[in-house]
Parts: C-alpha cells; sequence; structure tokens
C-alpha cells in the first residue's frame, strides 16, 4: 500500500492524545500520522483564552497542514472536531485527498454549533461553568456520556479531558464552498450506543448520494473503544 498521510482531529474536551491507539496502528502499517491538540485544549491547555472561536481551531489545523507541507491527506475529524475538519477542507481543497467525519457535527452556514441546542441545554452548560469556577469555557462531561464505559478506559478518559473554549461553541464556521468543497467525504456513524448530539448530522450525512456513509458498532469516543477496528476502516478508504 502506497504511504498515506493522516490528519487526525479530535473533537470537544479532548487533545490529539486521544487517537494515541489508532495513530499507533496508522504508523505501524507504514503510514504518517498527525495528530493537532486544537488552541486551550488537552497538553495546550494553558492557551485558554476568552478570544479562541472555531476559526482559531480551523487555522490550528491548517497551520500544522501548511508547516508540514502535507498532501493527499485523509483528514478526520471527530465529533466537534468534524466542524474543524469542514473548516480546513474549505480553505485547503489542493491539500486534502479525503474527507473523513467521524460521529461528527457538521457546521450550517451562519449558524454556530451553539444555536443547534436546546435553551435548556445552553443554559445549564452556562450553569455548569460558572459552577465550575469557568468564566468562558465548559467543564468535561463525564467518560460515560461519550459512551467510554469500561472502568479503566473511562478513569483515563476522565483523567484527560479538560474545559472547552466556549467561543468554539457560539461562533458560526464560515465557509466559502458548499459542504464537503467537492472532496471524497466518507461519514462514519457510531451506532452503539449512538451520540444523540450528532443525529442531525448523522441523518444529513446518510441522506447524501455523494457521500460515503459507513457505521460502527461501538461508542462515541470509537478512537478509545475500538481503536483497531477503525484503523482499520480508515485503511480501507480509498
Amino acid at each position: 500500500m502506497e504511504r498515506r498521510t493522516y490528519v487526525l482531529v479530535h473533537g470537544a474536551w479532548h487533545g490529539g492524545w486521544c487517537w494515541r491507539r489508532v495513530a499507533d496502528r496508522l504508523r505501524g502499517a507504514g503510514h504518517a500520522v498527525f495528530t493537532p491538540t486544537l488552541t486551550g485544549l488537552g497538553e495546550r491547555r494553558h492557551l485558554l483564552h476568552e478570544g479562541i472561536t472555531l476559526d482559531t481551531f480551523v487555522q490550528d489545523v491548517a497551520n500544522v497542514i501548511e508547516a508540514e507541507e502535507l498532501t493527499d491527506v485523509y483528514l478526520v475529524g471527530h465529533s466537534f472536531g468534524g466542524r474543524v475538519a469542514c473548516g480546513v477542507a474549505d480553505r485547503m481543497r489542493d491539500s486534502v485527498h479525503r474527507l473523513v467525519l467521524l460521529d461528527a457535527g457538521l457546521p450550517e452556514p451562519g449558524k454556530a454549533a451553539w444555536d443547534g441546542l436546546p435553551p435548556a441545554v445552553r443554559e445549564a452548560r452556562v450553569a455548569q461553568a460558572k459552577a465550575a469556577g469557568l468564566r468562558f469555557a465548559m467543564p468535561a462531561p463525564p467518560a460515560e456520556a461519550f459512551g467510554v464505559v469500561e472502568p479503566q478506559a473511562a478513569a483515563w478518559l476522565a483523567r484527560r479531558l479538560t474545559p472547552h473554549p466556549l467561543g468554539a461553541y457560539t461562533s458560526p464556521l464560515r465557509l466559502s464552498n458548499p459542504l464537503g468543497n467537492g472532496l471524497p467525504v466518507t461519514y462514519i456513524r457510531c451506532t452503539a450506543p449512538a451520540y444523540e448530539p450528532i443525529a442531525a448530522s448523522a441523518e444529513h450525512a446518510r441522506a447524501r448520494s455523494d457521500w460515503e456513509y459507513l457505521e460502527l458498532a461501538t461508542g462515541h469516543d470509537a478512537m478509545v473503544t475500538a481503536p483497531e477496528v477503525l484503523a482499520q476502516m480508515l485503511l480501507a478508504l480509498s
């Protein structure tokens, strides 16, 4: 198999660390793998500040692709990271070979991720942030919310999750092209259990005849709960 380049983009509250088991398998198969951590999260949590937006995250990943001079990238976005990956694909189409959306939320033109949440959920998240002493970030939910229930894996996840910048949720993603930007797109829906916050995005992906739609029988954090199967799915993509 020809040597490929994968860029794996994590979701909310996570960091590049969450891809460790998948990245090890892809590298073991002879491929180059990059797992950038978005500003203010993971090992970059010391950079958390009020001005972080979704565009900040898009620039984070675009900068990695540019600085490393990457081409023909398999760009994978998980959960909230799907919005980031869509933004990168919109700006850097010539650098991307395939866009892969893993149980991902999809951006709507002119709307923020925050807009799609019921008012009660928005109010609860603001209250949680205040209760945790946070002014511009949302505290992480328990590992079980991501479908991770095995005790050792759940404990590992709980130790690593960090507050997520609120501005990334409340800022819209501005796309200059149609969603996917004409690239080959694969959407992978995690089904056991299904993660309800992205149900509408998954249905949109399933309905698109120009996108490939696949399912994976594991929880939302497939890179934690089913790294071998997920790695094999990524390797099998054209």
